[in-house]
This record gives structure tokens, C-alpha cells and sequence, in this order.
């Protein structure tokens, strides 16, 4: 089971998942761990030298904490986008919801605040934002809620806690929330942690008979690669300017 930092939700995986997947996670988690304290320490050595007069050791030493700063930083957005994909495939999730199991708070914070944007351009007038219960976060304090009630409110959308406590609906129209409709329905046959073949990538035709031969499963396929697309791009541009606080 991956082993929360200050990350948000229950645990990093909504569903059931392999030990290659999680140990990918884990791996990029605790590479960026160790940077981010190589980084300090560096850092710490500079201003100490910087303190005793020494300039030229200052310098190199902090050029040596911004590097390792920078690989810090690479490894945990190549960790965010990782279990961003793999809680949010089309497999997992209905369209019009988000997951933000395994995500930092910055991470999250901007991640969902991109997702609006594109689902109000879309024409989308409500989203489900899965945040977990914070059973597992530290102190048992839960982190991601206030943070997604807080970027709402400065986006000026109305929202609710759902029945299921660990989801907030958002009224992505500007309008009032006057009840929460129920919980969006899962993606046609849908099994948390189905469908994964040896590699660890989703294996979207287990459990549907192999291969679709239904009329329009092709083109279905294909219009649902162009939206898979569309979204990884959106994704990526989003943790390339996330800064993230450990």
C-alpha cells in the first residue's frame, strides 16, 4: 500500500491495482523524498558558509540545492501525472467526475482548478470531486476538502458535500446548489482494479468479451482516444507549472 506523505485522500489508488503500479508510485514519491532532503541540506550548507564569509562555497553549494530542487520537483510531477492517469482513466470514472486520491495539495489545487476551466468550456454544468475521507492523512486531518471548497469559492461556483462524505458536487454554472443529485453512474461494466494485464497498463477490453466487434465500437474507440488525448495534454501542461510545497 503506498505510504502517504502529506498526500490527500484514503490511500494513492481508488481501486485495486497491481504491485508494479504502486511500487512505480512509491518509488517516484521517495526519489523526490530524497532529493527535497538533499536539497535542504545543501541549502543549509550554503547559508552556513554564506555566514562565515565563505561567498565562492555559497554559491556552488546552493547551485547544487537548486539542482537537486529541480530533480524534486520532476519526480513528483512525473508521481502526480502517474496516479492522476491511472485514478482517472474512463475505465474508473464517469466523465463528468474527478479523483484526487494521491495528489499533494498544490497538486490537486491546480489540477482540479485546469479541470473546471475545461469542463465549463465543454459545457458541463456540474462536476463530482472525489476527495477522500481522510482516515489516512496525517493526523487524521483532512486536507483536500477545504482546498477544493476554497478554489470554488474563488472561482465563484456554488457546492455541496454529497451523501457519500468523501465527494463535493460542484454547480459548474454559477448557479445555486439547491440539492445534490446522486452519485454519477460508473463507466459502462466497471470493476475497481479490473483489466490490468502483467505491465500494469489498462487493459480496456477485460471483462467486455475481448475485442469489440458491436457496431460503432471502433469509431467509439477512437472518439474516446481523442478525449483520452486532449485531457493527457491538459494534464501535462497543468503539473509542468505546478509548484510543489513539501
Amino acid at each position: 500500500m503506498a505510504i502517504p506523505m502529506e498526500r490527500l485522500g484514503d490511500r494513492a489508488f481508488n481501486h485495486r491495482t497491481s504491485v508494479e503500479i504502486e511500487s512505480e508510485y512509491d518509488r517516484l514519491r521517495a526519489e523526490a523524498r530524497a532529493e527535497g532532503d538533499k536539497m535542504k541540506r545543501y541549502f543549509d550548507e550554503a547559508h552556513e558558509a554564506y555566514e562565515n564569509g565563505d561567498g565562492a562555497a555559497a554559491k556552488h553549494l546552493s547551485n547544487l540545492g537548486k539542482q537537486h530542487k529541480a530533480a524534486r520537483d520532476d519526480l513528483n510531477r512525473q508521481a502526480a501525472e502517474f496516479i492522476f492517469r491511472e485514478n482517472n482513466h474512463p475505465d474508473r470514472v464517469a466523465a463528468d467526475t474527478i479523483d484526487l486520491h494521491g495528489l499533494y495539495v498544490e497538486e490537486a489545487e491546480d489540477i482540479l482548478e485546469a479541470r473546471i476551466r475545461d469542463a465549463q468550456a465543454r459545457g458541463q454544468t456540474h462536476l463530482h470531486v472525489i476527495v477522500g475521507k481522510g482516515n489516512h492523512s496525517t493526523g487524521g486531518v483532512r486536507k483536500i476538502a477545504p482546498r477544493v471548497e476554497q478554489v470554488c469559492t474563488e472561482m465563484g461556483l456554488e457546492f455541496a458535500a454529497e451523501e457519500n462524505e468523501g465527494r463535493i458536487y460542484v454547480d459548474l454554472t454559477g448557479g445555486k446548489v439547491e440539492g445534490v443529485p446522486g452519485l454519477p453512474q460508473q463507466p459502462e461494466g466497471y470493476q475497481p482494479g479490473a483489466g490490468y494485464q502483467s505491465e500494469g497498463r489498462p487493459n480496456q477490453y477485460a471483462g467486455g468479451g475481448g475485442y469489440p466487434g458491436q457496431q460503432g465500437g471502433q469509431q467509439q474507440q477512437n472518439q474516446q482516444q481523442q478525449e483520452d488525448d486532449i485531457w493527457a495534454d491538459l494534464v501535462g501542461a497543468c503539473f509542468k507549472k505546478c509548484c510543489v510545497v513539501m
